[in-house]
Formats: structure tokens, C-alpha cells, sequence
């Protein structure tokens, strides 16, 4: 693959063949009497002084006597000597000439490390300073010949995970590196007899090699240093001059070390190992030859070099002859991971590891990934920092490099270093330790605000002064020696008792110091995953603070002035209880209910079934009784009927009151829930349909009554005259504590509002005219009064009743009624459409191939599940552009063609990211909303949003995440009320997050999960609750190809994942080809009897649907584990991928119909959800199962997400969530990442757990954010 054109690619210019041996010996015919070693004597009776001629004596001699030993050809031979004497180098270059590899390991490594290190290099002998150890002795024999396919050393390498990793190295390839060093040195006046080269690193360091071989490739002399010595920076100097050093070979931290008059006397300095500084090539390249040399141990030294000059841009420079570097970038920057290849490659000990990092690319039969980010410019590659220290800090993905050379820039900075380290809340903090120059004072403050002026103020490091910093063998900054935590305090004079005790948790958590009353948590770097942590410390004393408070209170004095008043008043007590788990008796009850529940579920379908199959002729079914079967099974006319009154049958009479979890009345309830849900009477029960259900269930509903959701199954609903009902508002008057299921009235008065995804507990009394904001939870403990309006969760009094409608209600208009009625019968059989178009291709792709039996349809049965996506799509298409013509901002009778329009728009909207799921939460999201007529940024992310197209703008990078309501429309007063919304550029909707029609969020803004936006705001703010507060949120900047710039290749990547998603809809196809098979089966030989067992039928494949998706969770994504993934990562994309299988096979087929079952409960399990004995769970939005803990006789209820991941700056990070034992997280609630709900503790209904927080044990909690009740 050598270019001679290329730059990057010089492997065709490699040295000749030979060893390190042959270098040695032909330096040693050139140059007999001139010195090799010099080691002042040490540890001998002479000069210290070996000659070439004596020192290739010595090693002859030395070689000869390990042969006879019986140290073999080809073994390998440890190293283990006291550094700075000539009996080290003697030992390794006897070593090499016996055919051995020596394994070097330093003197001052711990034991440990020296056995593992022998043990995995399986070594026959050890070298120590009492002389040679045979451990395995071969048969004796003689001194052979070397060749270049020996291996000469074997070097381990710490690596990422601590392990050592052993890397070896060919003759072949050392030797090639010593030559083609050679070429590049000095060129002017050639290293000879006169220089003295510097040994001053470790051995078991690859950068020893070079020092070596810089002497000895060129008749030089190498002159052993003390380890202290090289440390000790100003000692040094006099030590350089005395013994003639005119090369040194080191690190740049060891140089940085060293002061400037030390080096007057070096005529070729080599830095290496670590990044260099603009700093330190100023500071010393002048007056002498410099270079940086770049190279992993598994590339042999050193694979590019770049002679440095001052005021010049540091480089990596360009590839050594022989070497070959590529860039495999996706951007079109130029920069990306460093690849190379050619003749220095080694390899490592470990098959399977070398397999992995020396794999083929392209026509490069080995290449080895290094890990490393470069850039190409005129000047040679520019290092841009290790691939693993590229860290999320706050948000932002940062390079580690960039910092460090900003912190080493620092006036009066002798030596640095910047580590990444994590404070007890689970964030991580940028630390930088700095060591003073002699003589100088470092002003911590003074240096951040200088960084401040260089760098974004979020990225700052907190900064720790040391006298110096630990020094590593390999003369690198020990990192992992560093101190941390550091060490910080609380100034006490003049705090309160409480103060001085809330101010020693912010140190435990910040780990900063605390200057006085008037310090800001958040201005001290707190962030939400911190607060969490304080609030679980500050728990310990009253546990009744919740993460709101400290947001309310930031100040040091504040805080702990509220912590005194809860103390004082104790805002709750905790509670003792025992929930017992769901008895194996309910189980039994639940499973015998579940078959006539889903022999009606399966009715329609097998009517369907049925009625294809006479047109196809397979079978000969009365026509009368089909078309009695349609009316009664798949349209309004029946299936209101037999869910409303078959629900009230089941469920008898109900009376408010407190029922045992699993006792006859709630299975009853429950039972009927999942008969009407089976009907279908739930899916076309909008509108007029709507209040129809709701008085089929026994509620009573007054005139003129606008009710767009769903009507409760106890019938304890009574709706005033005019009252107007928004959707996705929870009536059902029900919600489960614990073992205790709370049933009551709900009560709503004329002209009174409910908003949009607003839940009702039981109890609830909504007084005339009174409103409920949108997203709001009303406890039922205190009625809404007249005219008030009230907003929140728990909702609270905010205000008047607001006019925003007109004051005359618009006349009815009973022919819209009929309209609207229509338009839902009309809405429903818009997917039976589809699946008629799905069925005829499947049917005709048979015919084609001539195949008669039913069963031969599944073969196609997935170019049905595409077509039926096909045509779905276009359907919605259509019937949406054509409604949005009667759609315009405004205020609108309910019953008129804008009203009726926005409706059904509305209705299009939520059925199709429903049904049409694989094309929602993805890159063809944004394509789909355009054609819609919706306005939608470059580079925007929409999920599952509910939006009327037409009226909604989503501008550039901005982010809807999962169930977001943007827009849509507002009722009262027989109106109906819509406007543009527009969502800012790179703002983010999270969770369940709602902007109301109208509202414009401001660019780079943020709506928390479950939250609802303002009526103005600020570019950059932050908002979370209903009604929405401020929030504090550290500023961050996030960029980088993998979250907001992603290049072409990525986007490839992506949409090829994306593609993947539609076996999703094909397994769903195939799985309703095997029920239509099995029903046509049964109806050929037993007629009408199949309606009767289709539920069995159901059963069993919903069996099979939940296996597809634990089948492609494992193979898609294994096991769910904490963590980062920016979005444009393989991750996300397949767990994305996986989620598919859940909502769109196992859902319909499975999860919707077997809510708060004991086989819901084992298919969680089989996804990998840690489920306790007797639990209830009526919710599957377990998105990342394997971070789900449900404790034993845990309660989660209907609506509730336990939420694993969040986005921030499109960065996807994951947690554990835990609901222990007899723990409650109530209907509508939202558990973010990293969250615990303590044993018997209860989270109540449309709560929000905030990141990190820790509900404590047998306490009752609620709110968005969740607050003590």
C-alpha cells in the first residue's frame, strides 16, 4: 500500500535486515577502543569503563555461559537489576546474544508485579544482581546464530485495565528502528566516539531502547545515571556537565523537570512517551538539535519524529523509513484515530488481543490501532490526545491534552498534570496538580482565573498545589498516585452549629473547601447528580428534604436555616408496614380471567381472519353469521357495547373505599380494565364515542361536555355541564399504594377545565368553573374551588380561572357530533386498510410461487409486514395533508372544520407513532414530519412526539425525546384552541416534557423530563415541574461529530442500524401469519368454534413475541451495563434497535393485555429486569432492563417509566434504577437514572424522581420534582 508520493506512507524505504547484534558488532569493528559503557565505577573495582571490543567479549563470554546453563534458543529471559550500573546493560545485550528475549522489569517494582509479569511472559531464566537464575534448563548447547526473526525484547505495557500486556519485538524490527533513527539524527555532524548518551530510564520502559542503541549504533558511550538523580531536576545539571553528556533521550516531564543551564552541554535532546508543550519546545530547543518522537510500545519505539523549533507548532512530524501511518477518520477535518503499519509492527503475548489490535485494514495485512487522535497539517500529524482521554465533564467531551498544555503554561509552573477524578455523587471533576517552581509562590485563584481567560469557564480544573509531583519508573507523572480526594476544610468561625455541620456535607460531596455563609452550592461546581448526593447526606438528619429544597435554597445559610425548620416541624414521620407479596391464589384468578379476556382480544382478529379466508376460499363460512360477527366484533356499534357493559358486569358495584392489593374487588377491577381494554372500545372512544363509554361504565356526563380521553372503569366519574376534558388525562380514581388499592369518585363541575396528561386521584372534586393546568396531579385531599385554577403535582392554587376563551359557548351543531363520529370509524379503519394491503401482497407473492397452504403465507408473511408499513405511512400521509387544510392558529368551535380538523389531526398523529414505530425516535423521523408540513431543523431529534405539523417549527439541533407533546390544542367552553409552537435551536424537550400550543422555547433551553415549558424564556434556561421553575444547571458546550456533527460515514452507519428496524414489523408480520394460520386451521375443521379458542391462540404467540425480543436484546446488546454513549454510537443505535422488538411485536402481542400479571412479572424477567416475588407492575417501559431492580411486593403502576438513560447535549448516560422492597412508584411517575426508592417507601401519582435521588424507606413522597407529603 507504500505511496512514494504519500507522505504518511514510508515502508518502502525500509532499513536492510539485520539484528541488534549485528548493529553492535559492526560498530565494534569500526569503533574497538572507544568506550561503550561508563558507569562511574559503580558496583566494580574499575573506571566503570567497557570498550566495544571488551564490552562484545563480555557479552560472548556471558552469551556462551547461559547456553551451557542451559538457557535455550529462543527462550526468554528476565531482567530484574538495580538501575545505573553497566551489570544491567551486560545482562540484556548477553541476553539477546544467546537468542533470547530478555522481559524487563524494574528493580523498584513491587514483587507482585515482577511474578505476574515472569509468569505471563513464561520466562526460562531471571537475571538479579546475585547473577543468572535458571528456572526451566534445556539441554546445554552452543552459542548460535541471531536472526532477525528472533524476538530481542519483550515489553508489558500497563494498559487500561491494569493488566500488564506483554508485547514482543523482532530483531528485525529493532534494528530497523536504530537505522532508520539514524537517518534522521544529527545529519550535519553524526553522533560518534565523542558523545555521551544519557541512560537515565527504566528498562522495562521501550524508551530505554533508544538511549541504548543511540550509543551503540554509532560507537557513542552510554552513561548510566541514578534514578534520584534524574528525578531531582536541579541536581542534575552539575551531574550532565561533570560526566560529558551530549545526548539525552527522556520524557517530557522528566525534561520539564530539568532547568534550562542543565542541558547547555546536550547537543541532540529526544523527548517522548507523553505530548511535549509549546512550552517546553520554546524553552529549550534552542541551541541545540531537538525532536519529538511519537510511537507505542507495540510499534517498536518510535514510528514518527519531528524536529522541533522554538515558536514552531509541536508535531508528531512524519513516519520513520519503514514505517506506514494512516488516519482512519470520519470527518472530513482530517483527524481521527491513528493507524500504522509496516516494519516496526510487534505483537502482543495474548492471540486474542493481537488478533483484535493488529487486524487487516484494506491492503495492510497487520495494522495496529493505536488509540490515539491525530490531525494532519503541513507541519506532520498533530497529537491530539488518546482516545480514552477524551472525557465527558459537565457535558462537554474534552481532551485531556488540550488542558494539560493549558495548565503547564501557567507562569511559576515547574511540573503538572491533569487527572480526571470522581467525586462521591458519581460526577467527574477536572483536578490539576502543579508543582512550583524554585522560589515561586502559586496562587491557586490567580491561576484559574487565568485559565478562565484561555479556556470555557465549565472546564476550568479545580487546582492542588504540591511540593512535587510522583514520578513513575518510566519518568511520567504516576497519575494514579496523585492525591485525591483532596484535602479541604470548613472555615467554622462564625457559622451556626447547623451551618458548620451542612457545609462538612459539601465538602464530602464537592470536595472543595467551603468559604463562609454566603458560598452557592452550584457556584461551587455542584451539579444535579451532587445535589442528589448532598440531599441523600443531609436525609441522614432530616429526611424529609427533597432536591427541590436546595435548588430553593442554595446558599450555605439558607439551606441550613431550612434544615433547622424541618427539624423543628418534621414535615412527615415515616411509617412501618410489611406489603406482602401478590399471593400465588391472584396469580391463578388473574391467569383463568386472562382467557375470556383474550378470546374477546382475539375475536376481532379471527373475524378478520375469518372473512379473508372465505374470499380467499379456504374456507366456506356463512357469510350472515361474518357479517354479524364485523358489526358486533370490529366496529363502534359493538365492541362500546360489549366492553363498556361486559366491564360493569365483571367489576359489580363498586364503592370508594381501601382494597387489599390482590383481593377480589381489585382483581375484579383489574379484570374489567383488561376486558375493556381487549374490546377495542378504548381505541375508538374519542369525542362523542367517548362519552358514550363513559355512561355505558355508569358516569354520569353532562350536556355539552367535551371529553377527549379515556373513561374510568369504575364508573365513579361525574362530569358537569360544558366541562371540557383534554387528552391523556387520567380519570380512572384509582392508584395502588403499596398492598392498599385506593378507589374513588372523581368529580368534575360545569364549565370547569382539565388539561392535557393531568391525573385525577381519587377524591378529586373540581369545582365549576375551576381549571387544572396541563400535566398537573390533583391528590383529591382539598376540592378545587370555584373559578380557581390550579397547577402542579401535588397541584396547588396558582390563581383565577384564566379567560381564554370567549365567554358564549358557540352553538352545538349536532350534525358534527354524527362528524365526529364518523371520522373515528373512518380513523380506525385506516390500519385495517393497510393490513389489507399487507394480507394482498402476501397472498399474491403465494400465488405467484403457487403455494395453497395457509402455512406456506409465512414465507412472505415480511414483505406483508413492509407493505402494511407502506401503506399505513401513505394513508396517514394522505388523510393528514388533506385535514391540515382546515388547520390555522386560532380559537375554534369544537364542533366546526377547524375544530373537527385539529382533532383528527391530533388523532392521526398519536396512532402513527404508535403503529409506525420504527420510523419515530430516528433519522427518518425528521424526513416524516417535513412531508407532514412541520417545520424541522438540519441536525434536529424528534422521538415519539404528539404535534399538529402544521402549526409546530423544531429548529436546527434541538432534541424532542420520548412521548413529548408539542403543541396540539386547548379545550373550554365548547372551543377549541391551537397556535405555532416553536421549540429553539439545540433546545431539549425531555421525557414526557410538554410545550403548550403557542409557546416559543428559546434557543439552547432545556425542559426537564415531565415538565412543562414556560410562557417566555431566555435563551440558555432551564426549566423542570408544571407549572415549570427555573432550574440551576452547570453551562455546558457539547460538540464533536459524534453528538451534533456527524460525518457522512457515521450517518451511513446510522441509517443502515435504522434500516435494520423494520424486522421488527416483519416478525410482527410473521407472528400474525402463524395466528391467521393456526385460526384457518381450526375454522377449516371445526367451523365458528375457533372464536372460542383465539385466545388461547393470542396467548401463545404472545408467547412467542416476548421471546423475539429477549431473543434480540441479547443479541443486540447483551447485557445493559452503566455507562456514556454519545449518540452517534453503535449502542445507542442497537439498543434503539432492540427496543423495536418490545414496542412493536411484544407490546401488541403481549405487554398491553398482561399489565399487573404474574406473567408480565416473568417475561420482565427474561429481558433482564431483576424482579422480586410478588411484585405488581402494570408498566414495561423498563428501557434498559438489566439497570431495573423491582423488589419484592413492589408496586409500579400504569404509565410509569423507569427511566434508565438520559440525553444531555445528546450524550446518552445510563444508571441503575431500584424500587426495593414493598417500595411504591405510582401511576404517571418517572424514576431517572441513578435513583433509589427505599423499602415501604411510596412515590404518589405524576411524580418525578430526580437523577441520583434517594426516596428514604417507609416514607410517602410525590411532586414533579418529589417533596415529603
Amino acid at each position: 500500500m507504500s505511496q512514494p508520493d504519500n507522505p504518511l506512507l514510508r515502508s518502502h524505504l525500509a532499513p536492510p535486515e539485520r539484528t541488534l547484534i549485528d548493529v553492535l558488532t559492526a560498530t565494534a569493528a569500526e569503533h574497538p577502543d572507544a568506550a561503550a559503557i561508563d558507569d562511574g565505577g559503580a558496583n566494580s573495582a574499575d573506571d566503570g569503563v567497557l570498550t566495544y571490543a571488551e564490552l562484545v567479549e563480555e557479552i560472548e563470554h556471558r552469551a556462551a555461559g547461559m547456553r551451557a546453563k542451559g538457557v535455550r534458543d529462543g527462550g526468554r529471559v528476565g531482567i530484574r537489576m538495580t538501575s545505573g550500573s553497566r551489570e544491567l546493560y551486560l545482562a540484556i545485550l548477553s541476553t539477546m546474544r544467546a537468542g533470547c528475549a530478555y522481559v524487563p522489569v524494574d528493580a523498584d517494582d513491587p514483587d507482585e508485579r515482577a511474578e505476574t509479569v515472569f509468569g505471563e511472559a513464561d520466562v526460562d531464566a531471571i537475571w538479579t544482581d546475585d547473577g543468572l537464575r535458571v528456572l526451566k534448563p534445556a539441554q546445554p548447547g552452543e552459542l548460535g546464530e541471531v536472526t532477525p526473526d528472533h524476538d530481542c525484547w519483550i515489553i508489558f505495557t500497563s494498559g487500561s485495565t491494569g493488566k500488564p500486556k506483554g508485547v514482543a519485538v523482532t530483531h528485525r524490527s529493532a534494528a530497523a528502528f536504530v537505522d532508520a533513527e539514524a537517518r534522521l539524527f544529527c545529519q550535519d555532524n553524526p553522533l560518534g566516539p565523542d558523545d555521551r548518551v544519557l541512560a537515565g530510564l527504566s528498562v522495562a520502559f521501550d524508551a530505554s531502547c533508544e538511549e541504548m542503541w543511540l550509543a551503540w549504533g554509532h560507537g557513542a558511550c552510554l552513561v548510566p545515571a541514578p534514578r534520584a538523580l534524574v528525578r531531582s531536576g536541579q541536581d542534575l545539571g552539575p551531574w550532565l556537565i561533570r560526566r560529558d553528556i551530549t545526548v539525552v533521550s527522556t520524557v517530557p516531564t522528566l525534561a520539564g523537570l530539568w532547568p534550562k543551564e542543565a542541558l547547555d552541554n546536550i547537543r541532540l535532546l529526544i523527548v517522548g512517551g507523553e505530548a511535549c508543550s509549546q512550552e517546553l519546545t520554546d524553552r529549550l530547543a534552542a541551541g541545540r538539535e531537538m525532536w519529538n518522537t511519537y510511537g507505542p510500545t507495540e510499534a517498536t519505539v518510535v514510528a514518527s519524529a519531528k524536529q522541533l523549533s522554538p515558536g514552531e507548532p509541536v508535531t508528531i512530524g512524519w513516519p520513520l523509513d519503514g514505517w506506514d501511518l494512516a488516519i482512519a477518520s470520519d470527518g472530513e477535518d482530517g483527524q481521527g484515530e491513528l493507524i500504522i503499519g509496516g516494519v516496526g509492527l510487534a505483537r502482543y503475548l495474548d492471540p486474542e488481543k493481537d488478533a483484535e489490535k493488529y487486524a487487516p485494514m484494506g491492503e495492510w495485512e497487520r495494522a495496529y490501532r493505536t488509540g490515539d487522535h491525530v490531525k494532519l497539517t503541513d507541519n506532520g500529524l498533530a497529537f491530539i490526545g488518546r482516545a480514552d482521554d477524551q472525557v465527558k465533564i459537565g457535558g462537554r467531551r474534552i481532551e485531556l491534552g488540550e488542558v494539560e498544555a493549558n495548565v503547564a503554561a501557567l507562569d511559576g509552573v515547574y511540573n503538572s498534570a491533569v487527572a480526571v477524578q470522581t467525586l462521591p455523587s458519581g460526577d467527574k471533576v477536572l483536578v490539576g496538580y502543579v508543582s512550583p517552581n524554585e522560589g515561586a509562590e502559586l496562587d491557586v485563584q490567580q491561576m484559574r482565573e487565568r485559565l478562565a481567560e484561555v479556556m470555557p469557564a465549565a472546564l476550568v480544573p479545580r487546582l492542588h498545589v504540591m511540593d512535587e509531583l510522583p514520578i513513575r519508573t518510566s519518568g511520567k507523572v504516576d497519575k494514579k498516585a496523585l492525591p485525591w480526594p483532596l484535602p479541604a476544610s470548613v472555615d467554622a468561625v462564625g457559622l451556626t452549629d447547623t451551618e458548620a455541620w451542612v457545609a462538612q456535607q459539601w465538602v464530602e460531596v464537592l470536595g472543595l473547601d467551603v468559604p463562609g455563609r454566603d458560598a452557592d452550592f452550584f457556584e461551587l461546581g455542584g451539579s444535579s447528580l451532587a445535589a442528589a448526593a448532598l440531599i441523600t447526606r443531609l436525609r441522614e438528619r432530616v429526611p424529609t428534604i427533597a432536591v427541590r429544597d436546595l435548588y430553593d435554597h442554595p446558599r450555605l445559610e439558607t439551606l441550613a436555616s431550612l434544615i433547622d425548620e424541618l427539624t423543628l416541624s418534621h414535615r412527615t414521620a415515616t411509617r412501618e408496614r410489611d406489603v406482602a407479596p401478590v399471593g400465588a391464589g391472584t396469580r391463578i384468578a388473574q391467569t383463568l380471567l386472562m382467557v375470556p379476556v383474550m378470546t374477546l382480544k382475539a375475536a376481532t382478529a379471527v373475524t378478520w381472519v375469518a372473512i379473508a379466508a372465505n374470499l380467499l376460499g379456504l374456507t366456506q363460512l356463512s357469510w350472515a353469521w361474518l357479517a354479524a360477527a364485523f358489526v358486533v366484533l370490529c366496529t363502534p356499534f359493538g365492541r362500546i357495547p360489549i366492553g363498556a357493559l361486559g366491564a360493569r358486569l365483571i367489576r359489580g358495584r363498586v364503592q370508594p373505599g381501601v382494597y387489599p392489593r390482590g383481593g377480589a374487588q381489585h382483581v375484579r377491577l383489574w379484570a374489567a380494565e383488561r376486558w375493556l381494554t381487549a374490546s377495542g372500545a378504548l381505541n375508538i372512544s374519542s369525542a362523542n364515542a367517548a362519552k358514550i363509554t363513559a355512561r355505558m361504565l355508569g358516569a354520569t356526563i353532562g350536556k355539552g361536555v367535551d371529553m377527549h380521553t379515556f373513561a374510568p372503569v369504575t364508573g365513579l366519574l361525574t362530569v358537569g355541564e360544558g366541562a371540557a376534558i383534554e387528552p391523556e388525562v387520567d380519570l380512572s380514581g384509582v392508584w395502588l399504594d403499596g398492598d392498599e388499592l385506593h378507589v374513588g369518585e372523581v368529580r368534575i363541575g360545569a364549565e370547569a377545565r382539565v388539561g392535557a396528561r393531568s391525573t385525577l386521584m381519587p377524591g378529586t372534586e373540581i369545582r365549576d368553573g375551576a381549571h387544572v393546568e396541563a400535566g398537573s396531579t390533583v391528590t383529591g385531599e382539598k376540592p378545587v374551588k370555584k373559578g380557581a385554577r390550579w397547577a402542579g403535582s401535588p397541584a396547588r392554587k396558582v390563581g383565577r380561572s384564566k379567560h381564554r376563551f370567549p365567554d358564549e359557548r358557540p352553538p352545538r351543531r349536532p350534525l358534527w357530533a354524527l362528524g365526529y363520529g364518523l371520522t373515528s370509524l373512518v380513523l380506525a379503519l385506516l390500519p385495517a386498510t393497510a393490513g389489507v394491503a399487507g394480507v394482498a401482497a402476501t397472498v399474491g407473492l403465494a400465488r405467484l410461487v403457487q403455494t395453497t397452504s395457509v402455512w406456506g403465507l409465512l414465507v412472505f408473511a415480511p414483505v406483508g409486514g413492509l407493505v402494511y408499513i407502506a401503506a399505513g405511512l401513505g394513508l396517514t400521509w394522505v388523510a393528514v395533508r388533506l385535514t391540515s387544510i382546515g388547520v390555522k392558529p386560532g380559537v375554534f368551535p369544537v364542533r366546526s372544520l377547524h375544530g373537527w380538523a385539529l382533532w383528527t389531526v391530533t388523532r392521526l398523529m398519536d396512532d402513527a407513532r404508535t403503529r409506525y414505530f420504527p420510523i419515530y425516535a430516528g433519522m427518518a423521523t425528521p424526513v416524516w414530519l417535513r412531508s407532514l408540513g412541520a417545520q424541522i431543523g438540519e441536525n434536529a431529534e424528534v422521538s415519539t412526539a404528539v404535534m399538529v405539523p402544521k402549526l409546530t417549527e423544531v429548529r436546527d439541533g434541538a432534541f424532542l425525546a420520548d412521548d413529548t407533546m408539542v403543541g396540539t390544542y386547548e379545550l373550554g367552553g365548547g372551543w377549541i384552541r391551537t397556535d405555532r409552537t416553536v421549540v429553539g435551536k439545540r433546545s431539549f424537550v425531555g421525557n414526557s416534557g410538554m410545550v403548550a400550543p403557542g409557546r416559543k422555547l428559546a434557543k439552547q433551553s432545556l425542559v426537564a423530563v415531565l415538565s412543562a415549558s414556560p410562557k417566555k424564556s431566555k435563551a440558555g434556561s432551564n426549566w423542570w415541574g408544571s407549572p415549570p421553575e427555573r432550574m440551576r444547571r452547570v453551562e455546558v458546550e457539547a460538540a464533536g461529530e459524534a453528538t451534533y456533527k456527524p460525518s457522512a460515514s457515521l450517518m451511513r452507519k446510522r441509517g443502515f442500524v435504522e434500516t435494520l428496524r423494520l424486522l421488527a414489523p416483519m416478525t410482527q408480520a410473521v407472528l400474525a401469519a402463524v395466528f391467521a394460520a393456526f385460526v384457518v386451521t381450526l375454522l377449516e375443521r371445526f367451523g365458528f368454534w375457533p372464536f372460542l379458542l383465539g385466545g388461547l391462540v393470542w396467548m401463545a404467540v404472545g408467547v412467542l413475541a416476548v421471546l423475539s425480543a429477549v431473543v434480540a436484546k441479547w443479541v443486540l446488546v447483551g447485557r445493559h451495563r452503566a455507562g456514556e454513549h454519545p449518540l452517534y454510537s453503535w449502542f445507542v443505535w442497537l439498543n434503539e434497535l432492540q427496543d423495536q422488538f418490545v414496542e412493536v411485536v411484544a407490546a401488541p402481542w403481549f405487554f398491553n393485555w398482561a399489565s399487573g400479571s404474574g406473567e408480565m412479572n416473568l417475561a420482565l424477567r427474561a429481558l433482564g429486569v431483576r424482579v422480586g416475588r410478588g411484585a405488581w407492575i402494570e408498566s414495561y417501559w423498563f428501557p434498559e432492563t438489566d439497570l431495573c431492580v423491582v423488589g419484592r411486593g413492589a408496586s409500579v403502576g400504569p404509565g410509569t417509566v423507569v427511566q434508565t438513560h438520559l440525553f444531555q447535549d445528546r450524550v446518552m448516560s445510563l444508571d441503575t434504577v431500584s424500587i426495593l422492597d414493598s417500595a411504591t412508584l405510582a401511576a404517571h411517575s418517572v424514576s431517572l437514572p441513578g435513583s433509589v426508592i427505599g423499602a415501604g417507601a411510596t412515590v404518589g401519582p405524576g411524580s418525578l424522581v430526580m437523577r441520583g435521588d434517594e426516596v428514604p424507606a417507609m416514607t410517602v413522597w410525590q411532586g414533579n420534582p418529589v417533596e415529603p407529603q
